[in-house]
């Protein structure tokens, strides 16, 4: 949120010589998080003026409409005579004033002017748009200064156009709701500096009448527990916005539209009650606050036609509906350019409702990202009296005397909080009257309720007030206070954070990472050594994925766990699988212009437990028992740890030097083995055999085994899948599961020979169905201990060989430990080997 401290002041005596420093640690030490403070004067240097538009020549012959103005800067150019500026704005007129940088100025982000010649004219200087000058987003035109304005050309332009003021760009957080107000943010400045606050939502407003002021009927109070509506006739549609208002919108970043709308969206900023104004004469009857029908359509303001659902709030009239409640009017009944009667909306609608709606539609409006976050249901009669005010003395017309007040807002509940439940909690002794006053101040109704005794043996200290317990009820303002340790909270922040010491416990030494890190780190280290590069991705995925995979019906990874509240409607679930999120990220950086690429990401997948039922409702009042974790663990989905690996493109890159080799099938598999070796399991208790396991080619997936047990797949994807995923063909993947390796064995020592090598070929012919890794294994189990490794480097078939039949030929190193071997020895080991081959599989060596 965006806003001016001088549009502050209003509201709240700050200091006058208040240093921007001093203000920013004030709002940090309440917990809103500065993102800026700026000084607005020290944006733009040089001469800013205020110009008074004289002629305007229109430039034919280029590809945008150019215009040549002679403006009227006064004497701040040194001659009096109109200034020469070409200028592509179209939404100024001859009279017009407009501010204007001279040659010299320097803009927001050293921009700086000069005079040049440019569309065969010179210019000299620009005439500025709210952009330009770090004012807005707005770059749709130039400003464009009111009839109000008094200032004449050659003024300086600062003070017209908020230029002379600081400005705060804060992040609010979700629980923070009221903060997103001017009143909010006077009211915690007041606590900070401990100084007056002028309330304007304790300005007077007229209560509801006995008749409406247009009949409205709400169906659902739930979703809509108040509305409030007042009707204006006779409004003058041609009355523009006051300038103040237009500089005080676009500061906040909202862009300035017609006089009531702008009203709207300025006492939104001022007491954070968001607003609507209808023009009522093109609303058919009676307005309906309802739930939508599933499949409903409604054009939003921003002209997108919108399917509604059965959990969407609207406001109907006999046409149908007209608004999307909270979030965005309709455009059948906005404000139009000849508007006369305006119909001035404020109510209080569900704030999980209106979240959802939101996300659903994507629609996340200033006043939807107030709704959400919880909005003050007492001030909807001031906001509709404050409008209505603002209307009435620039735009003219005339207010009707009835009000509409339909209130179904329940009381706020008293919370119990024991006296020395702060000083318990925190460490820092808070006196019964301070914890009172604090309260009070945040706004709350504090009296004294039964007494009790402290059965808390953590207690700090020796906290007065032991037994007290007060009854607080929180103000309308404060959703978000619904428990003692909020009121705690409030306590301790208006108190002061420095006041709690920072105590860090010491760690116990010995222990060290546990065995599950250090595998995960040295299973990361191996794949970024081979130049895999990790993502993190979202784990949320689209129903559509396990079609898209090509899961078979009965996959135990179909069953996935849905969000209550997804940060997209389109993507509910969480992934079962790392593949789906990962091809996603795959996918992504293929349609940024890379081709060659190498990812993995370790992390985990869920998988629901079916039938645990729901889990226990747990307070914060207190820790929960052994029995409360333990029921609620039962109910949480299952989190095995995954690593998967996506392969695309050339593994090896072409240049000079050669071709390239692109990614194969072989270098997933081998990317699981280099996995399945840097948790530390030796490669004797690996099998990699032949599966058919989606979304990999049936002919092209291994599974990894590791002592008999399935651990993960790798291979290359289907080409159904590909084309689904729009991906390219001979796109590889793996994906093993962490949590279901066995834990990390101790492997001693190697012993090192210093005795020379025997080396020695085997050429072995098997069926083709026969595994190399097969081969390799009995060749190990007959060549005995003086083997040290095995390798297979060359692949053959061929009709001298027969039909269904290969050639695997093998690499023997043989060496002893105490002496070098014979050739006798060497060759009794290597004929062993091809002994249990022949045995085990039928194999033949090739040539005898």
């Amino acid at each position: 949120m965006r806003v001016s401290v001088s549009w502050l002041r209003e509201y709240v005596d700050l200091p006058a010589d208040l240093p921007t420093g001093d203000l920013e640690q004030a709002l940090v030490d309440l917990g809103i998080e500065v993102e800026s403070v700026v000084d607005l004067a020290e944006t733009v240097t040089g001469q800013l003026v205020v110009g008074e538009v004289r002629e305007i020549e229109e430039l034919t012959g280029f590809k945008k409409p150019i215009r040549f103005c002679r403006v009227d800067v006064g004497a701040a150019n040194g001659t009096g005579e109109p200034q020469e500026i070409v200028c592509g704005a179209r939404n100024f007129v001859p009279g017009d004033r407009v501010v204007v940088i001279l040659p010299g100025g320097v803009l927001p982000g050293g921009f700086a002017i000069g005079a040049r010649k440019t569309y065969g004219h010179n210019s000299a200087g620009m005439i500025c748009s709210a952009k330009e000058l770090g004012l807005g987003d707005d770059h749709s035109g130039i400003i464009v200064l009111g009839p109000d304005v008094t200032a004449k050309p050659g003024d300086d332009a600062r003070p017209v156009v908020g230029l002379d003021d600081v400005v705060l760009d804060l992040e609010i957080t979700p629980d923070r709701g009221y903060a997103l107000s001017l009143r909010g943010l006077a009211r915690e400045l007041s606590h900070a500096f401990d100084v007056p606050l002028r309330d304007p939502a304790l300005a007077p407003a007229p209560g509801g009448t006995e008749t409406p002021a247009y009949p409205v009927e709400v169906r659902d109070t739930v979703g809509c527990d108040r509305f409030t509506a007042r009707l204006v006739r006779g409004v003058d549609p041609t009355a523009p916005t006051p300038s103040w208002m237009q500089q005080r919108l676009v500061t906040a970043g909202i862009r300035s539209i017609s006089l009531p709308v702008d009203i709207t969206n300025y006492v939104m900023l001022e007491l954070g009650q968001p607003m609507h104004a209808f023009d009522a004469d093109r609303i058919a009857g009676a307005l309906v606050v309802r739930r939508a029908d599933a499949g409903e359509k409604l054009t939003t303001l921003d002209g997108v036609n919108r399917v509604l659902t059965a959990d969407d709030m609207v406001i109907c009239d006999d046409t149908g509906p007209i608004s999307l409640a909270a979030v965005m009017g309709g455009e059948t009944s906005e404000v139009v350019a000849g508007t006369t009667t305006v119909l001035f909306e404020a109510a209080h609608w569900d704030p999980a409702m209106v979240g959802r709606t939101a996300r659903r539609h994507k629609l996340f409006s200033e006043a939807a990202k107030r709704w959400e976050r919880g909005v003050d249901p007492a001030v909807a009669l001031v906001a509709l009296e404050r409008a209505v005010r603002l209307l009435t003395e620039h735009g003219g017309g005339t207010p009707s005397a009835e009000i509409l007040d339909i209130d179904h807002v329940r009381p706020r509940t008293p919370i119990s909080l024991p006296a020395d439940l702060p000083t318990r909690r925190v460490g820092v002794e808070y006196p019964p009257a301070r914890v009172v006053a604090l309260l009070e101040r945040v706004g709350c109704t504090v009296a004294q309720g039964a007494d009790r005794l402290s059965e808390d043996p953590g207690a700090v200290g020796v906290a007065s007030g032991v037994g007290t317990v007060l009854s607080v009820t929180p103000p309308t303002w404060r959703p978000d206070l619904t428990d003692p340790a909020d009121l705690v909270e409030e306590v301790v922040r208006l108190d002061g954070y420095d006041r709690v010491p920072s105590v860090l416990p010491t760690a116990p030494p010995g222990r060290g990472l546990t065995p599950r890190q250090r595998r995960r780190r040295a299973v990361a280290g191996s794949l970024a050594e081979r130049g895999y590069v990790e993502v993190l991705a979202h784990p949320f995925v689209s129903p559509e994925l396990a079609d898209q995979l090509g899961l078979p019906a009965d996959d135990p990874r179909r069953p996935a766990v849905r969000l209550a509240n997804p940060l997209s409607e389109e993507e509910p679930l969480l992934r079962t699988t790392l593949l789906g999120p990962l091809l996603g990220i795959l996918k992504r950086n293929l349609g940024r212009g890379h081709r060659d690429l190498a990812l993995y990401e370790i992390g985990a997948v869920f998988h629901p437990r079916v039938g645990a039922g729901s889990p226990p409702a747990m307070g914060v009042d207190r820790r929960p028992t052994d029995a409360e974790f333990a029921a609620a663990d039962a109910v949480v989905p299952a989190q095995p740890v995954h690593v998967a690996v996506v392969l695309s493109g050339d593994l090896d890159p072409a240049g000079w030097w050669g071709a390239g080799r692109a990614a194969g099938w072989a270098d997933a598999i081998e990317a699981a083995r280099d996995v399945l070796a840097a948790a530390g399991i030796p490669d004797e208790r690996v099998e990699v055999r032949a599966a058919e396991y989606a979304p990999w080619h049936p002919g092209r997936c291994a599974e990894l085994r590791v002592d008999g047990s399935v651990v993960g797949h790798a291979g290359e994807l289907h080409p159904v899948v590909v084309a689904a995923l729009e991906l390219p063909r001979r796109t590889c993947a793996m994906e093993l599961n962490l949590d279901a390796l066995p834990p990390t064995p101790v492997t001693p020592a190697p012993t090192v020979s210093g005795f020379p090598p025997a080396l020695i070929d085997v050429a072995l012919v098997v069926d083709e169905s026969v595994p190399a890794e097969q081969v390799r294994r009995a060749l190990e189990a007959g060549a005995g201990e003086l083997l040290e490794d095995v390798r297979l480097f060359d692949l053959y078939s061929g009709a001298q060989l027969g039909a269904g039949r290969r050639s695997l030929a093998y690499k023997l190193t043989f060496r002893a430990p105490d002496r070098t071997l014979t050739v006798e020895e060497a060759v009794a080991a290597r004929d062993a080997a091809v002994a249990v081959a022949a045995e085990r599989l039928g194999a033949t060596l090739r040539g005898a």
